[in-house]
């Protein structure tokens, strides 16, 4: 009797340990990656491939801006294998960073070797002295036109933090990540660094479909929602006249509202551009006085139900699309 248990038991034990070992297999997903929005997804999913499990913080639907983080999620920023997120855009997340004393080469900001851009003073783009960014040349300095009212909301510290809305800013991010991923990952580095270099083939090729795009329009104005699109007016020599300022929430004046109107009416501006994740309450009221119609030009921010099988590439020709029709380019 004895003999014919034991075989069983030790049958059930292996069968047992096999069990827990490919529970343990199964579930290692590769390393983990925390991105703190979806510009930063998309870069960390694209370098990353099959072999990193990226979660984001800021769920779709929800204002990026206006991100606050759970324990769960502080818990997982600390943790994870690769952090990334952009400095100053998120406060909460750069509190978290703060505290949560994180390697240095595991946690990538975008805004690292970016030349990033000041809120406008005056009419002109004003750059915020960093390295970088010196080999986009598109030629002529573009220039963006603020209408909008010194805000009092989120604290960029003065700087336009939409770097991504030109794709040549997202270069140096690819590397970043590929070497960030290299560091907790080195057994897959050549991996990581083909899946970048191919990502910026891909950033490259956007680049010149937008300056080629734009490069000749019957106007260089375009009214937006709010002061997201700095960085894609300062690349392809366009003027951004916004309604509201860094901070989509905050409300312009009458005066400037009417400023923003009158302008509409000599400039001869067909399109008011709504956004994604913003109330086209004011973009709809400028229409209606001007005679002008509504289109969405996407900050690409975060995705919405509407754009959830879309990517950061097909948003951004969408973009271009709509600036072309709304300009009249050729």
């Amino acid at each position: 009797m004895h003999r014919s248990v034991l075989p069983a038991l030790l049958t059930a034990s292996a069968l047992t340990l096999a069990a827990c070992g490919g529970t343990d297999d199964s579930g290692d997903d590769g390393v983990s990656v925390v991105a703190s929005f979806y510009p930063a997804q998309y870069l960390a999913e694209r370098v990353g491939g099959d072999l990193v499990e990226v979660s984001t913080l800021t769920s779709p639907g929800v204002e990026a801006h206006d991100l606050e983080l759970t324990a769960r999620q502080i818990g997982e920023l600390r943790d994870a294998d690769v952090l990334v997120y952009l400095e100053h855009f998120q406060a909460a997340v750069d509190h978290a960073v703060e505290q949560a004393d994180r390697d240095a080469g595991t946690t990538v900001d975008l805004a690292a070797g970016v030349e990033l851009l000041e809120e406008s003073d005056g009419g002109h783009d004003h750059a915020h002295e960093e390295e970088g960014h010196e080999d986009h040349d598109h030629g002529e300095e573009g220039h963006e036109e603020d209408h909008a009212h010194e805000e009092d909301g989120h604290d960029h510290g003065g700087v336009d933090p939409h770097l991504w809305l030109d794709p040549a800013n997202l270069e140096p991010a690819a590397t970043a990540i590929a070497d960030a991923l290299s560091d907790a990952d080195p057994g897959n580095a050549d991996t990581y660094r083909a899946n970048a270099d191919e990502l910026v083939e891909d950033l490259t090729t956007l680049d010149e479909e937008f300056e080629t795009g734009l490069a000749q329009c019957e106007r260089r104005e375009f009214v937006t929602s709010h002061t997201a699109f700095s960085y894609l007016a300062h690349a392809y020599d366009l003027t951004q006249v916004p309604i509201a300022g860094i901070d989509p929430g905050t409300e312009p004046s009458s005066a400037q509202l009417a400023e923003i109107t009158d302008l509409v009416q000599e400039e001869g501006i067909t399109t008011i551009f709504t956004e994604t994740l913003v109330s086209p309450a004011l973009a709809e009221t400028i229409a209606r006085e001007t005679g002008a119609r509504t289109a969405t030009l996407d900050p690409i921010e975060g995705l919405t139900d509407e754009t959830a099988d879309a990517d950061y590439l097909s948003l951004m020709r969408d973009n271009l699309a709509a600036l072309q029709e709304a300009n009249t380019c050729r």
